[in-house]
């Protein structure tokens, strides 16, 4: 088998479909058997949820569930996947706010959740929604997620 870095990573894949209403609402996406190659050529798992509140595009389900698959024969480090992840969503469906959460399965005993928002100022948001800013959550309840 070849190998596959980064750089192959077909945003492509992912198609759009017109958003049927003009109304306010919020698009939750679960994927619970996310696998990739960790950098060591060894298979990564993680849970990633996606939050989006969608703009004049949404996802189509099935070509987000090819483009999960097409990063099964990807070798990346779980950092540098959800940026590449966060891009391609962020360049396909131009939604209005985007969070993306990857929580990572335990490897040599260490858990790792990683979580990017298109609200953060730092990210060219307005900050605006604010309600990632001081949750009531603990540092071990990583199931809170928007």
């Amino acid at each position: 088998m070849a190998i596959k870095l980064y750089k192959e990573i077909d945003k492509s894949i992912l198609e759009a479909i017109p958003n049927p209403s003009k109304e306010a609402y919020e698009i939750k996406i679960k994927i619970p058997e996310f696998t990739f190659l960790g950098v060591k050529q060894q298979p990564d798992f993680a849970t990633v949820y996606l939050t989006m509140y969608p703009g004049k595009k949404i996802i189509e389900l099935k070509s987000l569930k090819h483009y999960a698959f097409h990063l099964r024969d990807i070798v990346v480090s779980y950092e540098r996947l959800i940026n590449i992840m966060y891009d391609h969503l962020m360049e396909t469906y131009e939604p209005e706010r985007l969070r993306l959460s990857m929580i990572c399965n335990p490897r040599g005993g260490i858990s790792a959740k990683l979580a990017i928002d298109s609200d953060w100022k730092v990210r060219g948001g307005k900050e605006q929604f604010r309600d990632w800013v001081g949750s009531n959550a603990t540092a071990d309840d990583w199931s809170v997620l928007m």
